[in-house]
């Protein structure tokens, strides 16, 4: 399919506004970056399998991966030059899931990637776990520039010998050849969830990891596929009596005993698997009561919580709820922190949004590597940041038209009521079709990765 990939742009090193662009399209780069960068798809084109689902940058930055609808990972590799250091080409790209069918319960399950997360580099290859509704794989992407040539049991075309033939010994060698980059399934963990898989979460062990689905969360060592821990299950007897469902669960950055996990009643749960096997009974509850002066048809709808991070630090812990952001401190559960509106002008449009289904929209947040700016999506292809030092905040829009090369992304404001001025947007002009659900932030420097329909935009800190 046809071809570029807008990117993106700019986060000033000081303060979090006036984001830089770099552009990735094909028509203003080298013909062998056209070639490398030919898989990316076409805004005019897009077709459902190509909307980007996931991203996430591996514990470095130098890699960043995709994952989209159609099943497809997407790694991009960053730039060495100094001077084009902001930007990311194709590394390696290959099929994670394919669509398969349920014959005992006549379910298709899609190839759709819920998640990606990296593991730690170890050697010269690289690891990532990636996950559909019921399957999670382990891959491997590792680089080749080497052949071995001169089989005594095999022909130049690969065929075996006739042994009868042969009649002197060889020694093999390898011989140069051009890089290829290679991705191979080292593992897959399958069979283990009733539900859909929400979130996936590297331990800190570097032994396990957790997959989640609506009801149960499964602990998995890395190098056996054939067995699963149920560490929570939240599971009625009668499904009648069922009340909330569980939305994300993430480990604890440096405690292999803590786990955090979510529900869609707004409420997350801290675990500790040291105190007994089975995590039902949580150590910690992290709940904000609610105000009864707004309480509506809607409150119990726009508070279920979409995503949850720890901070780099494990001091905080983040949740995103519809139309809110808020941190936690893990040593007071009574109430946040820190909470942020993320686009509080659609409150008096929740009817409309419940009819397009939009309400129902699950908005990711990142924190950006020293814990002190977070990010989310909103609607309209916005997307917000909260500086938690300064108390300032900013919305940005990642667009093709907002993103030329090298330019600096313009603040946006949204007109709430009476006359709007100029370069404002008002609440009934925005386009609910256009979302940002997936970010990344660089775990060291102010580069992030958003996420529109089937493009993705990078932006960097200004270049001075």
């Amino acid at each position: 399919s046809g071809a570029s990939v807008p990117a993106p742009g700019i986060l000033p090193p000081q303060s979090i506004c006036d984001p830089e662009p770099t552009d990735l399209s094909m028509e203003e780069e080298s013909d062998t970056r056209k070639i490398n960068n030919s898989f990316l798809r076409d805004h005019n084109y897009a077709t459902e399998a190509d909307i980007i689902s996931t991203v996430e940058f591996n514990p470095s930055g130098e890699l960043l991966a995709t994952g989209d609808k159609g099943g497809r990972v997407v790694v991009f590799q960053r730039e060495q030059e100094p001077q084009r250091r902001g930007e990311y080409n194709v590394y390696s790209t290959f099929q994670s899931h394919d669509p398969e069918f349920d014959y005992l319960k006549s379910l298709e399950i899609e190839e759709k990637i819920n998640k990606i997360r990296w593991l730690p580099q170890q050697n010269a290859a690289y690891f990532l776990l990636s996950t559909n509704d019921k399957t999670v794989k382990l891959w491997k992407i590792s680089e080749r520039d080497r052949r071995p040539e001169g089989y005594n049991l095999k022909d130049e075309d690969g065929r075996i010998r006739d042994p009868s033939t042969i009649t002197s010994l060889r020694v093999p060698v390898l011989q140069n050849t051009d890089l290829m980059v290679e991705a191979t399934a080292r593992r897959v963990f399958s069979n283990a969830h009733t539900y859909h898989i929400n979130s996936i979460s590297v331990n800190s062990d570097l032994q396990t990891y957790i997959s989640t689905d609506d009801l149960r969360v499964n602990l998995w060592n890395l190098e056996i596929t054939d067995q699963s821990f149920n560490i929570v299950d939240i599971k009625p007897c009668s499904m009648e009596d069922l009340t909330e469902v569980i939305t994300a669960a993430e480990f604890h950055p440096q405690q292999c005993n803590t786990l955090a996990y979510s529900s869609s009643r707004g409420s997350v749960r801290l675990c500790d698997m040291r105190k007994q096997a089975l995590c039902d009974t949580h150590c910690k509850f992290f709940e904000e009561p609610e105000d009864p002066s707004t309480r509506s048809f809607f409150s119990e709808i726009i508070s279920s919580i979409s995503d949850i991070k720890f901070s780099h630090s494990g001091r905080f812990l983040m949740t995103r709820d519809y139309l809110t952001v808020k941190v936690w401190d893990l040593n007071m559960e009574t109430r946040p922190v820190q909470t942020y509106q993320v686009h509080d002008y659609l409150r008096g449009k929740l009817c409309s949004l419940y009819e397009n289904d939009c309400i129902f929209d699950k908005f990711e947040c990142v924190w950006n590597g020293s814990d002190s700016v977070i990010m989310t999506g909103s609607y309209n292809n916005f997307f917000r940041m909260f500086d938690r030092n300064t108390k300032k905040d900013v919305t940005l829009e990642a667009s093709r038209e907002n993103s030329k090369p090298r330019a600096i992304l313009k603040p946006r404001k949204v007109c709430v009521g009476g006359k709007r001025r100029k370069d404002e947007v008002t609440v009934d002009s925005l386009d609910f079709s256009k979302k940002i659900l997936h970010s990344a932030w660089h775990p060291q420097e102010n580069i992030i990765a958003v996420a529109a329909s089937n493009n993705l935009y990078i932006f960097q800190d200004k270049v001075t």
